[in-house]
């Protein structure tokens, strides 16, 4: 009598669809997808910073990425990057959490009005939700207010117009404002604002909770666009630091445990929603470790080629397999060049580390003068 197993594909057996094949062979998309796109399909995409890497990706094999809020035409690229225009397709920056998600299609409709709005420093305005959009902040509150509307502006259309959404999902760990729940993309003191205790609190959102923000996100945008595809992924990259108490290990396993549960529910509640394994193929051990830069968080190209070139095979109507990143132009120095797209990618979550190392230098040149006029006394 045949056992339950002994009809099922090769995708079901671990030899035969992971362990017996060569890395860049693995493809754990074992099904045709609730829906294909083509390249001139409208797509807007936003998340983490893993989600730059998939818009870059999308732009150079031709497909029509949305930009609704461009830079000036007489801006450079390199002003237009620093000024984070063309980063998505609009300039809202990195959204790591559902719930960032979900507050800035209410605040973009004026549905929800952050109690903490602005922050000011130094006679500069600073935008909460998007503090590294505007190097040095703006120049006076006016101005702040008017890119303000025009962001929302931008927003809106991004919204109404697409065909295809895909988000990135990167953390479950945030810091909001205790007098409304406004979720910032950062800790506030670390790249604008002021931490304050008895504003600001710490929450690690829960399954449930990540699962109530998607579908509230997707029945929202329906709202505005009933045709809008949507397209889930989850962020590989792990936590830089955790503010839960256990190891950034543990929470990095159990922040990504939680968002993968979360697209599944939510893939499985809501037609034309659908979830793309990224996340399995950059961290999926079948690599030894290969899709991941020294400082093991950083992905690297080859693994973002891995993952698009399977995007592509089973996505994209008609498609033909896309060359590696590495074939399309190969540099003289190949780590050098994935180094800088790595280094390119804009992340206020790297902030927090960045920050964190310079106070631990400066403790420890403290403690060295110290020891060394210790010495000079005796």
């Amino acid at each position: 009598m045949k056992s339950p197993y002994s009809t099922l594909p090769d995708s079901a057996f671990w030899q035969r669809s992971v362990a017996g094949l060569q890395p860049g062979q693995v493809d754990p998309v074992d099904r045709p997808p609730a829906f294909q796109v083509s390249p001139s399909d409208k797509v807007v995409t936003a998340g983490s910073c893993f989600a730059q890497h998939i818009a870059r990706y999308l732009r150079d094999a031709g497909f029509q990425v949305l930009v609704t809020e461009p830079a000036h035409p007489i801006a450079s690229p390199e002003i237009a990057e620093a000024y984070n225009y063309g980063i998505f397709s609009a300039r809202y920056g990195n959204l790591y959490t559902a719930r960032q998600l979900v507050q800035l299609f209410h605040r973009a409709y004026g549905n929800f009005h952050p109690h903490e709005d602005v922050w000011e420093q130094e006679g500069r305005y600073v935008d909460p939700f998007r503090p590294r959009i505007q190097p040095d902040g703006f120049a006076s509150r006016r101005e702040y207010d008017a890119d303000q509307q025009k962001h929302f502006a931008a927003v809106r259309r991004a919204f109404e117009e697409l065909e295809l959404f895909v988000f990135t999902l990167g953390l479950t760990e945030a810091w909001r404002s205790k007098a409304d729940g406004a979720v910032f993309p950062v800790c506030p003191g670390v790249a604008g604002g002021t931490f304050d205790p008895e504003r600001h609190e710490f929450h690690n959102f829960t399954t449930e909770e990540v699962s109530l923000d998607l579908l509230a996100f997707v029945d929202a945008l329906r709202n505005v666009n009933q045709s809008a595809k949507v397209l889930l992924t989850v962020s590989p990259v792990p936590l830089v630091a955790t503010a839960a108490p256990r190891h950034v290990l543990v929470s990095t396993v159990y922040s990504k445990s939680v968002l993968r549960v979360a697209t599944e529910a939510v893939c499985g509640a809501r037609a034309d929603v659908v979830y793309f394994p990224s996340y399995e193929i950059i961290t999926g051990n079948f690599s030894r470790g290969a899709y991941f830069a020294p400082d093991c968080r950083s992905v690297t190209e080859d693994g973002v080629s891995h993952v698009m070139r399977t995007f592509f095979r089973h996505f994209v109507r008609g498609s033909k397999q896309p060359a590696a990143a590495s074939q399309i132009a190969a540099p003289p120095d190949r780590h050098l060049a994935e180094a800088e797209s790595i280094f390119s990618v804009l992340c206020e979550e790297e902030m927090l580390d960045k920050r964190e190392r310079r106070r631990a230098g400066r403790r420890a040149e403290r403690r060295r003068r110290r020891s060394e006029e210790a010495s000079t006394a005796e």
